[in-house]
């Protein structure tokens, strides 16, 4: 596995950019929570879409895929979240099984060689 560093910086960039505008847009109790879940959120899973090489282009190119997926279903989840009123615990189990489902089908992908 190889990390390109410039491309995890400008990830890095893009999710905090994104983070700050969910924080902005969001009336909830929560813009703390919803600001640092949903950038640890968008970074994990940009940065394996644009700056993560593996030995072989098809795994490579099935985790970008994958990381892509997560990452829309990230932003969308976090959109929803942020024009709702919600709790702490709904937010943390919702996107926290998703980043962890992201991870498990991420690992049995490269374990595999696909």
């Amino acid at each position: 596995m190889k990390v390109n560093g410039i491309t995890t910086i400008i990830a890095l960039a893009i999710s905090a950019i994104v983070a700050y505008c969910l924080y902005s847009w969001c009336k909830s109790d929560n813009q703390i929570l919803l600001c640092i879940g949903s950038f640890v959120y968008c970074a994990t899973t940009l940065i394996f879409t644009m700056s993560v090489s593996f030995e072989s282009k098809r795994t490579t190119t099935n985790i970008r895929f994958l990381s892509g997926t997560f990452l829309a279903l990230g932003i969308i989840s976090n959109a929803i979240f942020t024009f709702v009123q919600f709790g702490s615990p709904i937010y943390i189990l919702i996107n926290g099984i998703m980043l962890l489902i992201w991870l498990a089908i991420t690992y049995f992908i490269k374990k595999a060689d696909m």
